[in-house]
């Protein structure tokens, strides 16, 4: 497995999350109480961590089933199986609680990227949140579907906060063709998104309540196809900001991966936007 560590002192590791890969085995089944409980054969960032930091096998809080003991060495947030990018790792359990409170505080600040199906609106200023776009709806479970989740109405009970900011980077078509780029099952927005709070599967579903599901999203996207090129969820963990115990601010960024990339190249060109 090839992982690209992107910033490592005595006390955090962050590294570079690969589209494809679960951060611990048979994480979605223990969190959602569907399928088989046992060890997946497919390898995780879980495996990697515990083979190449044996001693940080029983740092962190394991999930613990009906079934048995998942570790989640040193792991204080997580990514979906689908989302690449930034994924922040303490090395002992001194950080991990001093990390995890500032998860809990709301003092770590994530930045995602993504591509979103049509033109998203663009947010009215306020002197709240500049020209930042605000979507603040609480999020629960599915009520048709145990695997998804759904923001406002028709959401199960218990309903927890959620508020995800975003700017749109671009706006953009996949066609040559004037008459179709009119339409808007070809019209397409490059976003950046600042979730304030940290609810499972956030961006994707306060996305698709506002009518752009995120690019290929496997289950928000709804009865849209597959776009861009992209084969898996287009949504990047971009770059995290948090504090060391030593009190430094850190700032940490996972380049754009090759899709990404190819997308920006093929679509945007010859004016893409880099922030």
């Amino acid at each position: 497995m090839n992982i690209k560590i992107l910033f490592e002192d005595k006390n955090v590791l962050v590294i570079d999350k690969p589209a494809g890969i679960s951060v611990h085995p048979a994480a979605e089944q223990a969190r959602n109480g569907t399928g088989p409980y046992g060890r997946s054969k497919e390898k995780t960032i879980t495996d990697w961590l515990i083979s190449n930091y044996p001693s940080i096998k029983n740092v962190g809080e394991p999930l613990v089933t009906e079934k048995e003991k998942i570790l989640r060495p040193g792991i204080v947030h997580r990514l979906d199986k689908e989302t690449s990018g930034v994924l922040l790792v303490a090395k002992n359990q001194k950080t991990f609680l001093f990390l995890k409170e500032q998860f809990q505080e709301h003092k770590i600040k994530k930045t995602y990227r993504l591509f979103v199906y049509g033109f998203v609106s663009d947010p009215k200023a306020s002197l709240l949140t500049g020209k930042r776009g605000i979507i603040n709806a609480p999020i629960g479970r599915s009520q048709k579907d145990i695997r998804a989740y759904t923001a406002g109405r028709g959401a199960r009970e218990p309903l927890r906060d959620a508020v995800t900011e975003y700017i749109i980077l671009n706006k953009f078509t996949d066609s040559n063709n004037d008459d179709e780029n009119k339409e808007v099952s070809h019209q397409y927005s490059y976003i950046e998104a600042y979730p304030k709070t940290g609810r499972t599967h956030q961006i994707r579903v306060h996305m698709r309540y506002i009518n752009h599901p995120v690019v290929s999203d496997p289950l928000y996207r709804g009865n849209q196809d597959l776009a861009l090129g992209m084969k898996r969820l287009a949504l990047h963990s971009y770059s995290i900001i948090f504090r060391l115990p030593n009190g430094e601010q850190k700032t940490v960024e996972a380049p754009l991966p090759a899709d990404f990339k190819k997308v920006i190249k093929t679509y945007l060109a010859p004016t893409p936007i880099f922030l």
